[in-house]
């Protein structure tokens, strides 16, 4: 199964986990069986005012089976769901780790009701326009592991 990891840099399986799906720079795509990983640049980061990016489009014909993220908007949401691709939540702070809870199944699966709230008001990092806690990216409630 490959999973798709947004990531801050690219240190293969120790990257550094993004915060947020729209925004990373990277986006890591693991094969859980083999533990191979793939970079692919966000050459769209830079058109990341709320609703105006394409994150999606770097990863167009990539085999991604699910999408783990530590937040995500309504939009992406919808357009990864409508792909077949499911999302789930971690807040584990490298690749391996986040890949490692994947494997046990220890990830809650996003829905609608725990996707962040900060979409629609302009370009992220406007003050008060954070998720659902913390600042502009961080967890969402909701987030995290089963029994959290």
């Amino acid at each position: 199964m490959n999973i798709c990891i947004p990531i801050t840099r690219d240190n293969g399986l120790q990257s550094p986990v993004s915060p947020h799906f729209g925004s990373a720079p990277i986006f890591m795509i693991v094969d859980t069986e083999n533990g191979s990983c793939q970079a692919i640049a966000n050459r769209n980061l830079h058109h990341h005012a709320h609703g105006m990016c394409q994150p999606l489009e770097q990863l167009a014909g990539q085999s991604v089976d699910a999408m783990v993220v530590g937040g995500i908007g309504m939009g992406a949401l919808g357009k990864l769901k409508a792909a077949s691709i499911r999302v789930f939540f971690s807040e584990h702070p490298t690749v391996e780790k986040t890949v490692a809870a994947f494997k046990a199944g220890r990830l809650r699966e996003v829905a609608p009701a725990t996707a962040c709230v900060h979409h629609g008001n302009g370009p992220h990092g406007n003050a008060g326009e954070g998720s659902r806690k913390g600042g502009p990216h961080g967890p969402c409630e909701g987030s995290g592991e089963m029994g959290s």
